[in-house]
């Protein structure tokens, strides 16, 4: 059972930025710093104050051009994307990994699409029964848009360990730990598909980060320690009694199939007394936790 939240609708999507292979980009730039110094150089050497007014000016502007130029230049390492603003304003998103280049007069914002993994402290919370419990999990997520994960939350980080927490407590509220009926789900015996409700569960929590979650696991489950004594003996004692109830209907059974060989094959006629007689000892010596001691009966069973 998934608990439904109403989240806002997304104010922003990301998208593709326009950018150019930063290398020629390079290439153009240092060209034209160079060609900035050589005519700086050339400049300073006339005599006559216009040309050298005019040369260095040009010189300037050329040194200018190339700073701008290289300031473009943005280096984005595989796994990783850079999120772009001009003045405030989303412009997209480039992922193309490799020296990029786009407009210089944009922010650029790092942002690790890598897989990562989060994994909770131990949380002390109350089963669906009441019982208090120990329970941690594991998640591995990773950032599927870089527009959601800057503009949507304050630090989507932050935001993901937040929600994980407040799932993983809403899972073990919602069910118990051990149930005694088959038709319920409980934490302990059905963890494949309590791990699937809370990939579930932590993905709509935090989809508005833009955040996809990969998979998630329980790495802790069990009683607190101030009940963890009490109910060891509870299960003890329910193994022991669904123990003694297969170790019946087996005995039961065997005692059936004894009595009717005995029947079919005419090997002894019993009445319904030695019957019940015969019953009782095979209960007994099935049933029972030790060997069974034979007796020799001396007389007959009516004396």
């Amino acid at each position: 059972m998934t608990e439904h939240l109403d989240l806002p609708a997304p104010q922003v999507r990301e998208r593709i930025a326009r950018g150019a292979s930063g290398w020629p980009v390079l290439a153009a730039a240092v060209l034209v710093i160079i060609v900035g110094i050589a005519t700086f150089i050339a400049g300073v050497q006339q005599q006559d104050d216009a040309v050298i007014l005019s040369l260095v000016g040009f010189s300037v502007l050329l040194g200018l051009a190339g700073l701008l130029a290289l300031a473009g230049l943005t280096p984005v390492a595989p796994g990783e994307a850079r999120v772009l603003q001009l003045l405030g304003r989303y412009i997209g998103t480039v992922r193309t990994d490799g020296l990029r280049w786009v407009n210089p007069l944009t922010a650029r914002r790092r942002v690790s699409t890598r897989i990562r993994n989060h994994e909770t402290d131990v949380l002390k919370v109350n089963d669906a029964d009441g019982n208090p419990i120990e329970i941690a999990a594991v998640v591995v997520w990773q950032v599927e848009d870089t527009a959601r994960a800057v503009f949507e939350v304050d630090d989507f980080i932050e935001f993901v360990a937040i929600q994980t927490e407040t799932a993983v407590r809403h899972i073990a509220n919602s069910y118990s730990y051990d149930s005694h009926d088959t038709t319920l789900m409980s934490l302990r015996d059905n963890a494949d598909e309590i791990t699937a409700r809370l990939s579930e569960e932590i993905g709509v929590r935090v989809a508005a980060a833009g955040v996809k979650i990969i998979e998630s696991r329980l790495t802790r489950l069990a009683y607190s320690p101030e009940i963890a004594h009490a109910m060891l003996r509870r299960q003890q004692a329910n193994a022991i009694v669904a123990a003694r109830a297969r170790i019946v209907e087996g005995a039961v059974g065997m005692v059936e199939m004894a009595l009717l060989r005995l029947a079919e094959n005419h090997v002894v006629d019993l009445d319904e007394e030695r019957k019940a007689a015969m019953v009782s000892n095979l209960l007994v010596v099935l049933c029972g936790d030790r060997d069974a001691q034979p007796v020799v009966n001396a007389g007959t069973l009516y004396s």
